[in-house]
């Protein structure tokens, strides 16, 4: 989001963005009600304009598109996307099969298999895993999505192993930390809590899962939000303890809107659940520094 609003105030209205910034309605609408134009195509970015790449990331064919349209990029995958993809060249590049567990159709899964079509097999769950054949199978590797549950990958993952006992498990850990964090969050809260409410929008993978990994862990109910006003009062109904937890990108606003209106009806006592301290801060786009140190640069010299 961030990212949006610096190029829209660097670059003047409209900024374009490939597919949404990041899965979350009101982030969306916000940005474009300040002059950003979200697209679904390359090709609907009229020749010469700004275009931003989601932080799902795109395949080497989306930067091609957008030279032959002589569009000015900015990239703002997000770090740890960029990071299965490196994985996914260098394991092509020595000849490797992928298998790549994700969903069918979800942007980071169409961006990172974009990177070697040839070399990856997209698993999508357990149940899939019967139907995957590979060349060699003393050269395997996977990778993954990385807004999947934790459990649903290491499920999915221990199956390949069954059936490729020499897989070979990616150099670090590809799921997103802030959905990592969360998700164990949410396991020590759905234990104890009679109602989960999931602040995100039904796009998002990782906000979806947080429902699915509360009830996995013990929560009699949970449900997915965009806002407080698609809580239902029949949703309370025989509660005492209500679990509150967010997707990975949902603005401390929409959280703080949940907790008011549940305080309003009688939840006043909040005890935070803490899984981990996220201290990483990711940079703007090298392109939007660069654009904006050289205008600094130009400033300070007058």
């Amino acid at each position: 989001m961030i990212a949006v609003e610096k190029a829209l105030e660097q670059y003047g209205s409209p900024v374009y963005v490939r597919h949404e910034i990041v899965h979350n309605k009101y982030v969306v609408q916000t940005l474009e009600k300040k002059g950003a134009i979200f697209v679904e195509e390359t090709a609907e970015v009229p020749e010469g304009s700004i275009v931003m790449f989601s932080a799902h990331g795109v395949a080497p064919t989306v930067h091609q598109e957008a030279a032959e349209r002589k569009l000015a990029t900015i990239d703002a995958t997000c770090p740890l996307v960029t990071k299965v993809h490196k994985e996914a060249v260098r394991f092509a590049q020595d000849d490797f099969d992928i298998l790549l567990i994700g969903h069918e159709g979800h942007e980071e899964v169409i961006g990172t298999s974009g990177e070697a079509p040839e070399h990856i097999t997209l698993v999508d769950g357990p149940e899939d895993v019967g139907n995957v054949e590979v060349r060699d199978p003393s050269k395997v590797v996977w990778l993954s999505q990385t807004t999947l549950s934790v459990d649903e990958t290491m499920e999915t993952v221990g199956a390949l192993k069954e059936k490729f006992p020499l897989l070979i498990s990616p150099p670090s850990d590809d799921i997103c930390y802030a959905t990592q964090n969360r998700q164990i969050a949410v396991k020590q809260m759905g234990s104890d809590a009679d109602l989960v409410i999931v602040v995100g929008s039904k796009n998002s993978s990782n906000s979806v899962r947080l429902v699915e990994v509360a009830l996995g862990a013990g929560a009699n109910d949970a449900h997915l939000v965009d806002f407080a006003d698609e809580i239902e009062e029949s949703w309370l109904e025989g509660v005492s303890t209500v679990g509150v937890t967010s997707g990975a990108s949902v603005p401390e606003v929409l959280v703080d809107g949940v907790l008011a209106w549940l305080s309003e009806r009688g939840f006043e006592d909040v005890e935070i659940v803490k899984a981990a301290e996220e201290s990483i801060i990711f940079s703007l786009p090298k392109e939007l520094r660069r654009d904006l140190r050289a205008e600094a640069a130009a400033l300070s010299g007058e």
